[in-house]
């Protein structure tokens, strides 16, 4: 199994537009940073984590040419906007894309897409099957997933565990019950956000300390900010078992 990261940035990406900070003006393409999304590949099987803004370009850059289904995180609009590009996918593979996302998740997918969910669809629109997931493990294509519900703010998010890979974005709490099914994971991928306090995502210090209690053998960091710093400062901060995650960045696992 691999996990590649095709986006590690925030909602408005890095650089931001207009924006002349040490980090947004970097040439480094580690400090560049579309959306966060990231493709899960696995006996043959090939999962994306949410369609962003950026889902046609990554799709692209990265060629890839086969979507075994999608795992939503959360409806917000940096998670899922490239939805009508996933009907590439329909002309290629001559099938629907199948879709899972929590029932709020999907809800609000709808509302941003309803043409998608139409009973009589116009001609060329995306062909998704939507199926629903409760917080107790699903299977899809032969893959057992385990949801790991997290509060983003006052929103509940879905993160996934698939055998010893644990993926958490858009986060800031996790229930006691819900850090047990994090616990054993050889790697852990984390939002950590900035070093300052925020309203809705991890700190870089409370991602950190996260990665401690749960003794976590290998963590990775997604869902960057700008404001954070530039990735080679970061990273020498860091502990050894502890990375910032790059756009392009594959861990095999």
């Amino acid at each position: 199994m691999k996990i590649t990261f095709l986006g590690t940035g925030t909602s408005m990406g890095v650089p931001v537009i207009g924006c002349k900070c040490a980090v947004c003006l970097s040439k480094n393409e580690k400090d560049k940073r579309l959306r966060t999304s990231a493709l899960i590949e696995s006996n043959g099987e090939t999962f994306l984590i949410d369609t962003t803004p950026d889902f046609r370009e990554q799709m692209l850059k990265y060629d890839v040419n086969k979507l075994s289904a999608i795992l939503f995180t959360h409806a917000h609009r940096d998670h899922v906007a490239g939805l009508d590009d996933v009907r590439a996918y329909n002309f290629i593979l001559k099938q629907d894309v199948y879709a899972y996302g929590s029932n709020i998740t999907l809800q609000g997918i709808e509302k941003m897409f309803p043409y998608i969910f139409e009973e009589n669809k116009y001609p060329g629109v995306p062909e998704v099957n939507f199926i629903e997931i409760e917080n107790k493990p699903f299977e899809v294509a032969k893959h057992t997933f385990t949801p790991i519900q997290v509060m983003h703010y006052k929103l509940p998010v879905q993160g996934f565990r698939l055998g010893d890979l644990t993926y958490i974005t858009d986060a800031n709490y996790i229930s006691d019950a819900e850090k047990e099914k994090i616990r054993g994971s050889k790697v852990l991928v984390l939002n950590a956000l900035r070093k300052e306090k925020h309203i809705s995502h991890f700190t870089l210090q409370e991602a950190i300390d996260l990665v401690n209690e749960l003794e976590i053998e290998t963590a990775f960091f997604t869902h960057i900010s700008h404001q954070l710093g530039k990735h080679a400062d970061i990273t020498a901060e860091l502990p050894p078992n502890i990375h910032l995650a790059y756009d392009g960045l594959v861990v095999d696992i």
